[in-house]
């Protein structure tokens, strides 16, 4: 029996998540929390910390044991993020994607594109998603792009942008309109080689998570062969819905969980340590402060229990084989309370650390990385109104206006 499993009686074998979280715990503290000021400072990406995550397996989490993967479940994948966010929120926003457009290709790959594109996983092979345009803005899964055809090769032309790891990832999972798409529910997915010509990144100069990458990126005239279409034509609404966003939306939730986290016991630290020497009061010693951190710390709890119910709900529709978009409000909803509290989280590390936190450093770094969390699509203003929508009874209206 593996290491990382243990006997569960009758609800079989799963794993020890407490051993997982202590694996990955090792690889951030040894690896990637270290890397995490130079990430920033340089905008770097970080490739060293998703080779040292590929060597031990972390980059194909999900990926099936005979595909060179860990073959582990959601659960773990959303302890990996949260613990990888609690080092460098770039590195695990990377992760993010990158775990969520192999796990696509798990889901609705063939034989031979799991082969040819989850077997190298293990070596360090890097993907990501490329689905959202600038013309569409905030609403990411709305496309304008549209494939054409020729011969059997597939001709892909579009402006895409916040394509994280553009420029940096060995594949991407491309969505855009199929070929004489009469609806905008038309959609394909297509794996695009990075080598392929025609594909130029742009530039990615932000506020926070600057190691990330996650730019613009332009495709001109780039030939794909059917081989690499993923599913069928027209299935891409439900490659989106059930492939692309779960797993996004649980990693992203527990990386904004895991920089609320760093966030909290780097303030903790500080405040039990800085001593104002004219009464000899450590900043702990204030009620004010301390009452600050205890509502980041409420927050922070609130979150946990949910996490691994939706990941665990996850697995049991994957496992049943019932469409993942089931959940996906939950998840949306789970994925705004998660960036706000981390937003909350480095605001008050902020207060409570005073000039030293203003000052470059983790405190004003966590403070920048964590803003991203209330744009990444679905933004918070736009993932509000779909709860909205759904608790009133009204279409979300996302491919049609009045529908949906």
């Amino acid at each position: 029996m593996s290491t990382h499993l243990r006997q569960t009686g009758a609800s079989g074998i799963q794993p020890d998540y407490e051993q997982l979280r202590g694996e990955i715990r090792t690889i951030v503290d040894g690896v990637i929390k270290p890397r995490a000021e130079e990430i920033d400072r340089e905008g770097k990406f970080p490739r060293e910390n998703l080779e040292a995550l590929a060597e031990a397996g972390w980059n194909g989490v999900l990926i099936p044991v005979r595909f060179g993967g860990r073959g582990l479940d959601h659960v773990a994948f959303a302890i990996a993020a949260e613990e990888i966010g609690k080092g460098c929120p770039s590195t695990s926003l990377v992760y993010v994607m990158h775990v969520g457009a192999v796990q696509t290709i798990a889901l609705y790959g063939n034989e031979d594109q799991k082969e040819r594109w989850l077997g190298p996983v293990r070596a360090g092979s890097i993907g990501t998603y490329s689905t959202s345009e600038r013309a569409s803005g905030g609403h990411w899964w709305f496309n304008f792009s549209e494939a054409s055809r020729d011969g059997e090769d597939y001709i892909l032309n579009a402006e895409k942008s916040f394509t994280t790891s553009s420029g940096q990832a060995d594949f991407y999972v491309f969505q855009t309109r199929s070929p004489g798409a009469k609806t905008p529910t038309d959609v394909s997915f297509f794996i695009v080689d990075s080598k392929l010509p025609g594909i130029k990144p742009g530039v990615w100069e932000a506020l926070g998570v600057r190691g990330n990458h996650s730019g613009p990126i332009t495709y001109e005239g780039v030939r794909v062969s059917p081989e690499d279409k993923l599913g069928t034509e027209g299935q891409g609404r439900e490659i989106l819905e059930s492939g692309v966003s779960p797993v996004y939306l649980i990693g992203l939730g527990s990386t904004w969980l895991g920089v609320a986290e760093a966030a909290l016991e780097a303030s903790v630290n500080y405040v039990k340590g800085m001593v104002h020497r004219d009464f000899n009061k450590r900043l702990a010693d204030y009620q004010i402060i301390r009452q600050q951190l205890a509502e980041v710390k409420v927050l922070v709890e609130s979150l946990k229990p949910w996490q691994i119910s939706l990941a665990k709900k996850l697995d049991e529709l994957q496992v049943q084989g019932r469409p993942q978009v089931e959940l996906l409000l939950p998840l949306v909803e789970f994925k705004i309370h998660a960036a706000e509290v981390a937003n909350k989280a480095t605001k008050a590390a902020l207060d409570v650390t005073g000039g030293y936190g203003y000052k470059r450093g983790i405190f004003e770094r966590l403070f920048r990385d964590a803003r991203a969390g209330i744009a990444m699509g679905p933004s918070n203003n736009i993932a509000r109104e779909w709860i909205g929508k759904a608790l009133v009874g009204l279409p979300l209206e996302l491919w049609h206006e009045g529908g949906d």
